[in-house]
């Protein structure tokens, strides 16, 4: 498991660098985290070290949010003056990733399906 994390930390910490190294507009654990899935397609996925220490931190992911929510609670004067724009962004977040990933879901079939054909 400690393999496992340090990899991730790793690529977070190479994401990070790059980032503000070539002052890149995308946060550091977003490229890390697209290298790590270049790495992981390449090697045809992870171990099942990777794999077995990735599925232990989505188990208890909510433990992430709690720092969120505390600071949504300090700041929740802020959050009442500027609920609109604030609305207004999460519906409009909310209806680009589900288009983007019913999108990317069709690619995905038809590709699944297409090499479903030729295999037979």
């Amino acid at each position: 498991m400690l393999a496992a994390l340090t990899l991730l930390l790793v690529f977070q910490l190479v994401g990070e660098v790059l980032v503000r190294g070539l002052d890149l507009p995308i946060p550091g654990p977003v490229v890390g985290m697209a290298m790590l899935l270049a790495v992981l397609v390449i090697r045809n996925g992870p171990s099942e070290d990777l794999r077995g220490t990735a599925n232990g931190l989505l188990q208890h992911l909510s433990l992430l949010f709690v720092p969120a929510g505390t600071g949504v609670m300090l700041h929740f004067g802020r959050l009442a003056d500027e609920w609109l724009p604030l609305l207004a962004a999460l519906a409009v977040s909310t209806l680009l990733s589900i288009a983007v990933s019913a999108l990317l879901l069709g690619a995905l079939s038809r590709r699944a399906g297409a090499r479903s054909e030729d295999a037979s």
